[in-house]
Order: structure tokens, then C-alpha cells, then sequence
């Protein structure tokens, strides 16, 4: 099934098929340059900082989801253990119960790639199995490679995100001499031993991990350092919606961090980001389409 292969017309008519990026997860395809994608995100939690446990019900989770993909979502990623900073783990056998039956129901009734936002490979070779198609990744800088061979065995995408720490340790005292430089290390690193690993580059996104074990400052300097990452051809992914460094920089409450997110998701579409995470799907939809025909008429 090939998935979303616009006519390149609608993104840049000038496109050589060698400046095609792929990317491959199970039985999808994308094929970029193309109009931006936008990643819904379903928290099966009761604890996180976004919505505190609103579609914790399995039933509410999948309306949730299904809500999303009429607002325009096309990629969906699901998770059942919160990554907010200080969240505690939860038990393996917990998190399957969370987010299995809620893939299950979606994945016959919706034609988009599902996305299962873990760090235990044990529930990424469930969700697979269940029907997603990605793995969101956010403990990539894992040691091991049980993960990988899982993503691999079984032809899933790969979310490559840099972070620092653990989400009960990311925040504690972040530190890095130049935080570009060494994300973009990490990427070198990781693509590396993801392909070692059996993980093709056609399979991995990479994302900058922002509020993952990094300061407000951090965060700033990522987002204005965009563009260099896009040197390994392959998609980005950028998550910014309602994170806490835009309350502690425009002391805004987590109801209140739309605007500043759709900024974040608009710059970074200019500077080369191919797939923008987010709650609001449909706010972030009309932003990002319309920041793409400005930048249309301008390359003209």
C-alpha cells in the first residue's frame, strides 16, 4: 500500500528523483518532499502533563483517535506509559493492557500507520503484532539492541529521539558543551548502529528530542538549528505541543501553549520538518497547510 505520494507539483516541481527521501514502515510509504504530516497523539495514561488521563478508558481513547483522523491526522502515536519529566515507570504487563486493545480496534478501522510510543521492546513486538506500523522510540539512546532487532524483524518504522537521561532524571541539571553538535552526533551514532542492527535508513526519523533532557535554552538552540539536521536526508520530527519550556519561557499554562506551539510547528516546517507530533490536529493541520502555500509562492 502506497500511502500519501503526492503529485511533487503540489511541493516543489523543481524535485530530482535522486532529492526523494523514503520513508518505509511496514506496509506504508511516504515519499517527501510533501505536504508535512501530522502525528495525533493518544495518551492511554491516567498521568499525562497534557491531558491527565482523559482517554485512559480504552472506549475514549479510540473516539479520541478517530476524532483525530477526521481533523486531519496521518499518523497516529499511541502510548501507555507518560514520558512527562519525573513520571514514574509502569509495569510492562500494564502497559500492554493499556494500549493493545486500543491499536487492535483502530487498526480495523482506520487505513493510517499507528504509532506505539515505547521503550520496552516486549510491547513494541505486541503493538506490531497488533497492527502499528512505527515505533516511537524516545529511549533510543539505548545500549542494547533488542528494540532494533524487533523494529527489524518485523519491517516497523523508527523514531530515533535524542534524550538525555530518563524521564525521572532528563531535568534534573541537563548539560552539554554545544547541544547541536552532539545531537547531531548522536544521529550519526545511532543511524550507525540501527542499520548494523538490521534497521535501514529508509525505516528511521529522526527528532531532536526537545524537552528531553535539555534547558529552555537547550530547546531554543534546537529549534533554531533545524535545517542542519536535515543533512542525513532523512525525515524529521519535531514535538514541541504544550511542552513545559514554553510555560517557563512565556509562563503560560498548558491550556494555553497552542499559539506557541503552532510558531514552533510553522518555523520548523520552513527549515525542513517533515512530521510535526501534536494534541491539536486540527489547529496544527490549518497552520502548517497555510505556512506551506506561503512558502510555495515564495520558491517561485
Amino acid at each position: 500500500m502506497r500511502l500519501c505520494d503526492w503529485p511533487q507539483s503540489v511541493h516543489n516541481p523543481t524535485v530530482s528523483a535522486a532529492s526523494k527521501i523514503f520513508f518505509r514502515a511496514r506496509q506504508f510509504e511516504f515519499v517527501f518532499p510533501r505536504p508535512a504530516l501530522v502525528m495525533g497523539i493518544v495518551n492511554v495514561t491516567p498521568d499525562s502533563f497534557s491531558d491527565g488521563g482523559k482517554f485512559f478508558d480504552p472506549a475514549r481513547a479510540v473516539a479520541h483517535a478517530l476524532e483525530l483522523v477526521a481533523q486531519g491526522a496521518e499518523i497516529l502515536d499511541l502510548g501507555g506509559e507518560s514520558t512527562r519529566p519525573g513520571a514514574e515507570p509502569v509495569a510492562e504487563a500494564e502497559e500492554l493492557r493499556r494500549v493493545i486493545p486500543v491499536i487492535e480496534e483502530l487498526a480495523s478501522r482506520v487505513k493510517i500507520p499507528l504509532s506505539i510510543d515505547t521503550v520496552k521492546p516486549t510491547v513494541a513486538r505486541a503493538a506490531l503484532r497488533a497492527g502499528a506500523s512505527v515505533v516511537n522510540d524516545v529511549a533510543a539512546h539505548r545500549e542494547d539492541d533488542a528494540m532494533w532487532r524487533v523494529v527489524a524483524e518485523l519491517g516497523a518504522g523508527y523514531i530515533c529521539m535524542h534524550a538525555q537521561g530518563t524521564p525521572q532524571t532528563m531535568q534534573t541539571n541537563p548539560i552539554y558543551a554545544d547541544v547541536v553538535r552532539e545531537v547531531g552526533e548522536f544521529f550519526s551514532e545511532r543511524l550507525g548502529k540501527l542499520n548494523a542492527s538490521g534497521v535501514t535508513a529508509d525505516r528511521v526519523v529522526l527528532d531532536v528530542g526537545i524537552g528531553f533532557g535539555k534547558t529552555p535554552g537547550h530547546n531554543l538552540q534546537l529549534l533554531a538549528a533545524l535545517r542542519s539536521f536535515t543533512k542525513w536526508q532523512r525525515p524529521l520530527l519535531l514535538g514541541v505541543s504544550r511542552k513545559s519550556f514554553i510555560g517557563k519561557l512565556l509562563g503560560a499554562e498548558v491550556a494555553a501553549r497552542l499559539p506557541a506551539s503552532l510558531a514552533c510547528a510553522c518555523l520548523a516546517v520552513e527549515d525542513g520538518v517533515q512530521i510535526i507530533r501534536t494534541h491539536d490536529v486540527a489547529e496544527t493541520v490549518q497552520a502548517v497547510r497555510m505556512t506551506e502555500a506561503v512558502l510555495a509562492r515564495k520558491k517561485k
